[in-house]
């Protein structure tokens, strides 16, 4: 079988490692992730840090290895190589005190579909080691979080999509988690309850809570990211914020200079500018793209050009990307050739409490 991939190689942006001052503060930490399946890498060194209090989203198409990723991070998979610290925590030496702070809402899942939404949420509370007082009180709390109190006596099975994904919500909160990891959270909803879903999640982080979030739709997360990290066949494409995102690419700039009149001269004091990669004159209007090295100049040297060569100046912004277009760019066309998770690893309801009780 031939390994290599159909298509266009895509654009590289700035992939910036996490800094040693970045790790330090940070509650989540991955430095040079790897998982491979049947002899494939799919997590190719993932690096990525999240500090507390943070939403990060992790972006990617279908097979990118975003739920591989988030896996490893909640311990239900272990990493071929790299290192993975949660709160200061190896997440395969000390994996039961990770769990004890992080919550994992899977994309597809498996509710107990027989059970009310009180006795599933009780169910889970006690296998927390929560007495009877303890559980009735924070499956009140969570339903109220969450806007399903009217529903605590319905069964499962005859829920919305929207109210079980809300449900599966409450079930993650239910040992008031610090660091919550959700794959794909709004999959499958119609606006309405994606947008309601979304609502909850800023509620979360105003609490405090660290979100660490999945989704192969960028707008969906554009306004309630603090920064994202692009995967694509499980190499970190981008990682940084939705403005840096926005720019032509990390090393490159682009702006557009718009005229007055028409003037002659602009553009060849504009390629005199040293990092000037390319002007180019619209046809009708006297308007100029302009590419440029970002180490090399800087774009009010280029405005100072244009100044001096007697251009009376009317416009001057830099291009940016519609995030759909970022996204199409940075990642590469095409399904890749393995499923990133095989038949013997296919999500599975919780596990059941250990009978000593306790943290699962």
């Amino acid at each position: 079988m031939n390994d290599t991939h159909p298509g266009p190689e895509p654009k590289k942006a700035a992939v910036i490692p996490p800094t040693a001052s970045a790790i330090a503060d940070a509650l989540l930490v991955t430095e040079k992730l790897v998982k491979e399946y049947h002899h494939r890498r799919v997590v190719d060194e993932v690096s990525v840090s999240v500090s507390a209090g943070e939403i990060v989203g992790l972006l990617g198409p279908n097979g990118a290895g975003k739920t591989t990723t988030l896996k490893i991070l909640a311990t239900l998979l272990k990493p071929q190589r790299g290192t993975v610290r949660v709160f200061g925590l190896d997440v395969v030496a000390d994996y039961k005190n990770v769990r004890r702070k992080t919550g994992f809402m899977p994309d597809h899942f498996s509710l107990y579909r027989q059970m009310t939404v009180q006795e599933y949420l009780d169910f889970f509370a006690a296998a927390y080691g929560m007495n009877l007082q303890e559980r009735t009180r924070v499956v009140g709390d969570v339903l109220a979080l969450t806007d399903m109190q009217s529903r605590r006596n319905d069964l499962i099975r005859a829920l919305s999509r929207g109210m079980q994904q809300r449900i599966s919500l409450a079930r993650v909160l239910v040992h008031d988690p610090a660091l919550l990891l959700l794959d794909e959270p709004a999959s499958g909803l119609d606006p309405r309850a994606r947008i309601e879903l979304m609502e909850i999640i800023q509620e979360l982080r105003r609490m405090g809570k660290t979100i660490f979030i999945s989704s192969h739709i960028l707008s969906e997360l554009a306004l309630l990211c603090d920064s994202v990290t692009i995967l694509d066949r499980g190499i970190v494409r981008y990682s940084g914020s939705i403005s840096g995102l926005n720019q032509s690419d990390g090393e490159t700039a682009e702006y557009l200079l718009t005229l007055a009149e028409e003037h002659p001269d602009v553009e060849a004091a504009l390629r005199k500018v040293g990092g000037v990669i390319g002007v180019t004159k619209a046809e009708k209007a006297p308007q100029y793209r302009l590419n440029f090295h970002r180490k090399e100049t800087d774009p009010n040297l280029l405005l100072r050009a244009a100044l001096e060569s007697g251009a009376r100046i009317l416009g001057f912004q830099e291009v940016v990307r519609q995030l759909n277009q970022a996204f199409m760019d940075l990642t590469e066309p095409g399904v890749p050739p393995v499923l990133m998770d095989g038949p013997n690893n296919r999500n599975v309801p919780p596990a059941l409490p250990p009978k000593s009780g306790g943290a699962p």
